[in-house]
């Protein structure tokens, strides 16, 4: 027996606690009835007598919402500064295990920071042609040059801001030129050299002089014996 609404000093029961208790009573029932909200986002199935499982089309209120990711995955993660000095020591070989002479930088590319080399630097480039997708432009703060370790922009290659004119482009347009050109001389050179050799290993026998009275002198050997047959049977 429930003795929440019963008063000990009268000795009696109080109707207005009896009223909350039954309503608060209704309320839980009718909360354990309702269940737990479904939180599944999956499209739900239409339920048929087909064996095949046909789509629901969803229609929302609005179409124009989107998915929003995540701010925190989106951001790059920070560089450690001087970092492409780690590039430097690293070597390139051909397939016979030689040396292979790196390019020339041209002048104005000038590097920044303690201890930054020409081939730090031409390092340091190339990892940020192939991995940003900023333009590169340089440490534009002249402050960098003072204090490289407070003003150093981590995006940007250890090189001193510069600007591409015409006159690199005409340069560099008459270095791939001339280098298509060699191109093209060792690809005719290797092709003329297998069509020599295919025309030496193709080349037949009895164009050789003095291979038609061979052929002709095995003919006559294997006449002979049948002759020889002839004469014994008569």
């Amino acid at each position: 027996m429930d003795l929440g609404a019963f008063d000990f000093r009268t000795g009696k029961m109080l109707m207005s606690k009896m009223n909350k208790s039954r309503q608060r009573v209704r309320y839980d029932s009718s909360n354990q009835v309702k269940g737990k909200p479904d939180l599944n986002t999956a499209l739900p199935v239409r339920q048929t007598a087909s064996i095949f499982k046909q789509p629901v089309t969803k229609i929302t209120n609005h179409p124009s919402n989107k998915v929003k990711s995540d701010p925190q995955k989106a951001v790059e993660q920070p560089r450690q500064l001087f970092w492409e000095k780690k590039l430097s020591g690293l070597n390139a070989f051909d397939i016979a295990e030689e040396l292979v002479k790196t390019m020339d930088l041209p002048k104005g590319l000038q590097g920044v920071g303690p201890g930054c080399t020409d081939e730090t630097l031409l390092s340091a480039i190339a990892s940020a042609l192939h991995t940003s997708t900023m333009p590169i432009t340089g440490q534009l703060s002249a402050a960098v040059e003072k204090n490289p370790g407070v003003w150093l922009n981590t995006a940007q290659p250890l090189c001193k801001a510069f600007m591409v004119t015409d006159e690199d482009i005409r340069k560099q347009e008459e270095l791939v030129q001339q280098v298509r050109k060699r191109l093209e001389e060792a690809l005719m050179a290797d092709m003329l050299a297998h069509v020599e050799e295919l025309a030496r290993d193709g080349e037949a026998p009895l164009d050789k002089p003095g291979a038609e009275e061979e052929v002709e002198d095995e003919e006559d050997e294997e006449e002979e014996p049948d002759q020889d047959q002839e004469m014994e049977h008569m």
